[in-house]
């Protein structure tokens, strides 16, 4: 595989250290600019970030005494530098939009976690495993921004990454409707207990635009290219509720599911344990090689015990039991910063570039 010099736009946040740890390694991606916000530019990434660094490992060697650069004043010199940036910004909805198309259209892709394009009709929001043939809208987007390389891909937020990839084989049944409620960590806020002492030994039933993106965004992730632009789905229908929950890193969903054709509890955990999707299939680098985990035990999936598995890339599934209400309930989990934000953004990246959208 070709090797890529790339970017990390929103370096020292708690996304943009994610990336860097996960990159520290890896074999096609190389960081060599980083950048932040004017607070930061001009400092080297040590001084930039200070204590705020929340990985469980150190910063990386190399990136330490890197030159932290402007994400806004500096575009023209980072897209010049890069084949591609990650972009993990904390601004306005209408700045990221425009920043992100601005780097696009200096011919830099951008691989994105943050929302602000997750509903751009011609920007693809992947799941890899689930929907990897809406990147064929790039070409549709190129066309529009008159970009010959530059374009944008999002990912789809932390919420929803559980308990979507655990609904997606299941689809094939007829899924008619769905409720969800999430359990979700600190540090999909940015936060650790240190810095948000409030959250030690409390819980807050309301995170700010969480249930509407964990309701509309599956609708995208499973809707049709068509005429250029993906078409949302017109359900299953969901409803969900977020709460914030006094955890580091970790998102848990309690699920319920309503079907057209009812299949068997055999059936499902069949689907699951057979489920593999492209990423599995052109062995990518951070895919995991079983991506939906089933735990028979009555108390698993748990939080502490399941969130790295597989590097933090898997999904965990259990409780797989009948409803009163619904046809069947369960819980899922996955790993909020890895699956769910930096790590799922990576892969996407390397599923680009293994179809050749980063060439």
């Amino acid at each position: 595989m070709k090797q890529f010099n790339i970017g990390i736009v929103g370096a020292t946040g708690m996304v943009g250290q994610r990336f860097i740890a996960l990159l520290e390694n890896h074999p096609w991606f190389h960081p060599v600019v980083l950048a932040a916000s004017p607070r930061s530019a001009g400092k080297t990434y040590e001084e930039a970030v200070g204590s705020r660094w929340a990985m469980d490992t150190p910063i990386p060697e190399k990136i330490k005494k890197m030159v932290v650069l402007d994400a806004v004043a500096d575009k023209e010199k980072i897209a010049a530098a890069v084949d591609f940036i990650f972009c993990a910004v904390d601004m306005k909805k209408d700045e990221i939009k425009a920043l992100e198309e601005a780097y696009a259209r200096l011919e830099c892709p951008v691989i994105s976690n943050n929302s602000a394009h997750r509903h751009t009709p011609d920007v693809p929001m992947i799941i890899p495993e689930i929907n990897p043939e809406h990147a064929e809208v790039i070409h549709a987007q190129r066309k529009r921004l008159g970009t010959k390389r530059g374009f944008i891909a999002v990912k789809s937020n932390c919420s929803l990454q559980s308990y979507v990839p655990a609904l997606h084989p299941l689809m094939k049944f007829g899924v008619t409707k769905s409720l969800a409620c999430t359990y979700q960590a600190i540090s999909g806020a940015g936060k650790t207990f240190q810095t948000w002492p409030e959250m030690n030994d409390n819980v807050i039933p309301y995170i700010g635009g969480e249930e509407e993106k964990s309701e509309q965004e599956p609708l995208k992730i499973w809707g049709a290219l068509k005429d250029g632009k993906i078409v949302e789905a017109q359900g299953p229908a969901i409803t969900t509720q977020c709460i914030r929950v006094p955890v580091s890193n970790g998102h848990l969903a309690a699920v319920f599911v309503s079907f057209e054709k009812k299949p068997s509890m055999e059936e499902i955990k069949k689907c699951w344990a057979e489920f593999s999707g492209e990423p599995q299939r052109l062995g990518l680098p951070l895919a995991p090689k079983q991506f939906l985990h089933y735990f028979e035990e009555d108390n698993r999936p748990q939080t502490a015990l399941d969130r790295m598995l597989e590097k933090g890339m898997a999904v965990s599934i259990g409780r797989l039991r009948p409803d009163s209400q619904y046809d069947y309930k369960f819980v899922c989990l996955s790993h909020n910063t890895l699956r769910g934000a930096a790590g799922g953004g990576v892969l996407m990246a390397e599923l680009l570039a293994a179809k050749g959208y980063l060439d």
